[in-house]
């Protein structure tokens, strides 16, 4: 299990937004129409606040967003009863959430259309009561995330949580992870790029369980990797080729706004650009599009935290500078049709 320090107070720094920085850039939308399924956001209130509205604000803001899918963050979980099925009351909260988007009454689309939630897969298949109970709780429920990052540099923090190393490794998490396939369940990964071996042992191990990899796999860029970009990406890249051997993997492209990655756009006077985001990110997604394919890659939004570098507007228009030499039905999968297939969805 994970240790938890402080929670609240991390949090705050981890996923601060300044939303009168991000204003001073404004950009015109890039192919208003091009549908998007946005594969993974996060909803919250603690410390600060990211709900409906604020999603709605996020995705209105003039891209053509049809879906989204909600990914695991430890939102809501029940406060009382067997501490087993304290997670399931995220699922129960996001259910809601999808309840009142798919009524139309909050436009278009459809927010949530996906769940992915949390099991502690190390409880092998003394987890089944609360696979099961997720299941049950919504029809939209199509996964889970159990975040395992780790690195010998401990300074580097991600999440308020603390991961054991080698935990996709761990004979008790694989019993519990074995269990997803009977429910038709997917399993989304948050690691980092040093990690990406052991998940492709774990895909390898599980062949007929999708395996999302999120945020790229994380090229760290701070702490003990700063200044040692080229290095990193090298290692990265092998990685990330090897991984995509394993044909039930998939990766989100995404999560680079976040501090780890070490490119520091949160802390310019003026927030970058469209074009100076892309550019930063280019090799990364050029890579990961040539080692799995479009019919295996989704951009994703990660909001809100990659909202600290940019407004949701500027994200998508840097997606599309870097899609901009696809063909039209390799556009499709990777803003729409691949997080369609591997989320299930019926948008």
């Amino acid at each position: 299990m994970a240790v938890e320090l402080g929670k609240t107070e991390a949090e705050k720094i981890l996923f601060a937004v300044d939303e009168s920085w991000l204003d001073r850039r404004q950009e015109e939308i890039l192919e208003p129409d091009l549908p998007i399924i946005d594969p993974h956001h996060h909803l919250w209130d603690r410390g600060s606040r990211y709900l409906l509205d604020e999603v709605l604000r996020d995705i209105g803001s003039g891209h053509n967003v049809r879906a989204t899918v909600y990914l695991q963050c430890d939102s809501m979980y029940r406060a009382d009863g067997d501490p087993l099925m304290a997670p399931l009351g995220e699922t129960e909260f996001v259910n809601g959430v999808a309840a009142m988007s798919a009524s139309g009454a909050y436009g278009p689309a459809r927010v949530c259309a996906g769940i992915v939630g949390f099991a502690d897969l190390t409880l092998g298949d003394r987890i089944d009561p609360l696979l099961d109970a997720h299941v049950r709780a919504s029809g939209r429920f199509r996964g889970v995330r159990h975040c395992s990052v780790w690195d010998t540099d401990q300074t580097i923090k991600s999440t308020p949580m603390d991961f054991p190393k080698g935990l996709l490794l761990d004979a008790r998490f694989r019993e519990g992870f074995a269990r997803l396939q009977h429910y038709g369940l997917s399993f989304d990964s948050w690691i980092y790029h040093s990690q990406i071996a052991e998940l492709a042992d774990l895909a390898s191990a599980f062949p007929a369980t999708p395996i999302v990899l999120d945020h790229i796999g994380a090229p760290l860029g701070i702490g003990a990797y700063a200044g040692k970009r080229e290095e990193v990406f090298s290692t990265w890249r092998k990685n990330i080729f090897d991984l995509a051997r394993r044909p039930n993997a998939h990766v989100k492209l995404g999560g680079m706004g976040m501090h780890l990655f070490g490119f520091d756009f949160e802390h310019r006077d003026m927030p970058a650009s469209s074009e100076d985001l892309a550019g930063a990110w280019k090799p990364y997604v050029e890579s990961c599009i040539e080692a799995f394919g479009v019919e295996r890659c989704m951009f994703e939004s990660n909001f809100p935290v990659d909202k600290r570098s940019c407004s949701y507007a500027v994200l998508w228009n840097a997606y599309k500078r870097l899609a901009s030499g696809c063909s039209s039905s390799e556009k499709a999968a990777l803003f729409f049709n691949t997080a369609k297939s591997v989320y299930r969805l019926e948008a």
